[in-house]
């Protein structure tokens, strides 16, 4: 008899290996980034007084603050597992994502780094498969795991396909 797959709530008990901490920091820097537009309504609301402007300066504040705790819950959220004959990738708080990538079926493995990401010590790993609906990426890892997890992948993917 065969042991049962694993249901969803059984997937938190598995030893998921998780991403660099540095991500947490990486996307909160981009979120900073992205207050410019706080700045902007700010100004506006000193050229143009008006309660309007200050009320969207504190909307615009509570949807940073808001997310710059779900970037950090987000990013613990991340996680992979190599097994036997598949790759796990899972990520999500509130709505939960489980990929579950069989070895035979990825097609090749990238790993890329765009600028914040090199600036904090990051790469990403993407798999490709036949299927556009199966393609997972792991963000956040650093560069010496994500070069050992793509040819780690790459040559479980050759080993399963070689037995087609």
């Amino acid at each position: 008899m065969s042991p049962r797959p694993p249901v969803l709530d059984d997937l938190d008990a598995l030893p998921w290996v998780r991403v660099s901490p540095r991500l947490v920091t990486a996307r909160r820097l981009g979120l900073l980034w992205d207050l410019g537009l706080l700045l902007v309504i700010a100004v506006l609301a000193l050229v143009f007084p008006s309660a309007w402007w200050w009320l969207a300066v504190a909307a615009v504040l509570a949807l940073a603050a808001v997310g710059w705790i779900v970037i950090g819950r987000g990013v613990r959220a991340i996680g992979y597992l190599e097994r036997e004959n598949d790759l796990l990738v899972r990520r999500g708080i509130l709505f939960r994502t489980t990929v579950v990538v069989p070895y035979g079926r990825m097609q090749y493995v990238d790993v890329t780094a765009g600028p914040l990401e090199r600036a904090f010590g990051l790469s990403t790993v993407q798999l490709h498969t036949a299927s556009a609906g199966t393609d997972a990426s792991i963000p956040g890892l650093v560069p010496e795991q994500a070069a050992h997890l793509r040819e780690a992948l790459a040559s479980r993917g050759e080993a399963r396909l070689a037995g087609l």
